[in-house]
């Protein structure tokens, strides 16, 4: 069983299996509070948390995993990972975001790629860990062999066009070449590969164009201005649903401008509009 957790900017993830549970990713540092509230709503509890693992070690994927780790889930890390642990700690303790604890490295499970599967098994899970770099170098990605694919902040498949021929692109191989049936992204809806494999083809949850409703009738102008601020409410903090509020824009457009910013290395106003716009096509 999956369960999606939507307390952040960042989709976080708990995954069941016959015996034990795994967490995908976390918050920002001070996100404690709201990631308690968002597993009682969904009828969960922190104790049934086994592992805490992370798809990379940016401020927005690790802010609370030592916190969570702190109430018995163990965390656990790929070897590769091992540099970069403690790469996002100066960030997180100046941001003034929340509370912010470094994790502890003596309690951090370790293990390799090739000992991944026998973890996953632990929980009752069949899959693997896959080294998939392009938007950090210690980027992985979960496969499980049931067909679902998590990804972390690797590029959405729309953009693949774009990447080819870089680590990106090679990495995005890699996983296509298992024949993902589902795609769990780290700032975007999960996505249905139809057919699977290579050549599949990708519907997301929501609909295809982010600049749909409202967006439809502002000008270029009126739109860049939207995304700009935006963009400021996500440096801010702000979850989601309250950009939305206060800015009054489509929740798919908030949702995606909220990916391409965390996800693209220091991508602009304009960039996010033309990332949208290949969305769109």
């Amino acid at each position: 069983m999956i369960t999606e957790l939507k307390y952040t900017t960042t989709n976080t993830y708990l995954i069941d299996g016959e015996h034990g549970t795994l967490l995908l990713d976390t918050g920002w540092a001070g996100t404690f509070p709201a990631f308690c509230k968002e597993l009682g709503e969904k009828g969960r509890r922190l104790q049934e948390i086994d592992y805490v693992m992370v798809t990379h070690f940016h401020p927005d994927h690790m802010g609370i995993a030592q916190e969570i780790a702190e109430h018995g889930p163990v965390i656990v890390a790929v070897d590769l990972q091992l540099p970069y642990l403690h790469r996002a700690d100066e960030v997180l303790a100046r941001s003034g975001r929340g509370r912010f604890l470094p994790i502890v490295d003596e309690k951090v499970r370790v293990i390799s790629l090739a000992e991944s599967r026998g973890f996953l098994r632990e929980l009752g899970l069949e899959g693997e860990i896959l080294h998939t770099p392009g938007h950090s170098e210690d980027s992985i990605s979960l496969w499980l062999d049931e067909g679902a694919l998590f990804v972390g902040d690797l590029n959405p498949l729309y953009e693949l066009a774009m990447h080819e021929g870089t680590e990106i692109g090679e990495s995005w191989n890699r996983l296509l070449a298992l024949g993902p049936k589902r795609v769990y992204y780290g700032h975007a809806k999960m996505a249905v590969l139809e057919g699977g494999g290579e050549d599949a083809g990708v519907s997301h949850e929501a609909g295809s164009s982010s600049t749909g409703g409202v967006e439809e009738e502002k000008s270029d102008a009126d739109l860049y201005a939207l995304v700009s601020q935006i963009m400021k409410y996500i440096d801010k903090g702000m979850p989601m649903d309250k950009i939305r509020k206060k800015t009054g824009a489509d929740a798919t457009l908030v949702e995606d401008v909220n990916r391409m910013y965390l996800t693209h290395r220091n991508v602009g106003v304009q960039g996010i509009l033309d990332r949208i716009e290949i969305k769109g096509r």
